[in-house]
C-alpha cells in the first residue's frame, strides 16, 4: 500500500513564500513520476506541477510557472514544492500523487495518478 504525506501548508501573505513536502512509502518512489495538484473551495481539482521519475524533466500549469519550482530527492523518498511569489489564488489544498506506471513521464492528467495524498491547506493572504 502506497502512503503519501503532505506537509508545510500554511497561511502566507501575498508575494510570501512556502516549500510543500511530500513523504512517500509503500513503493519504490524512484521508479515513478509524481505530481502535485491542488483544489480550491467550489472549484474542480487542477493540475499544478509534475515531475518524471529521475527529476530530469518537470511540468507547470502555466498558472504558476516562473514562481512554483518542483522537485524531488529519490533517496528521501520526499517530492517538493517550492512556491514562491503567491498570490491569493493560489489558495487551495495542494496534493501530491503518483503516477501509474513505472518510468513514466510527465502528465497533468488526475486520472493518470493512482495514489494521492490527504492534502495540505495553503492560504495566501491580501
Amino acid at each position: 500500500q502506497v502512503q503519501l504525506v503532505e506537509s508545510g501548508g500554511g497561511l502566507v501573505q501575498a508575494g510570501g513564500s512556502l516549500r510543500l513536502s511530500c513523504a512517500a512509502s509503500g513503493r519504490t518512489f524512484g521508479a515513478y513520476a509524481m505530481g502535485w495538484f491542488r483544489q480550491a473551495p467550489g472549484k474542480e481539482r487542477e493540475f499544478v506541477a509534475a515531475i518524471n521519475w529521475s527529476g530530469a524533466n518537470t511540468y507547470y500549469a502555466d498558472s504558476v510557472k516562473g514562481r512554483f519550482t518542483i522537485s524531488r530527492d529519490n533517496a528521501k523518498k520526499t517530492l517538493y514544492l517550492q512556491m514562491n511569489t503567491l498570490k491569493p489564488e493560489d489558495t487551495a489544498v495542494y496534493y501530491c500523487a503518483t503516477r501509474r506506471g513505472a518510468y513514466s513521464g510527465t502528465s497533468s492528467r488526475a486520472d493518470e495518478y493512482d495514489y494521492w495524498g490527504q492534502g495540505t491547506q495553503v492560504t495566501v493572504s491580501s
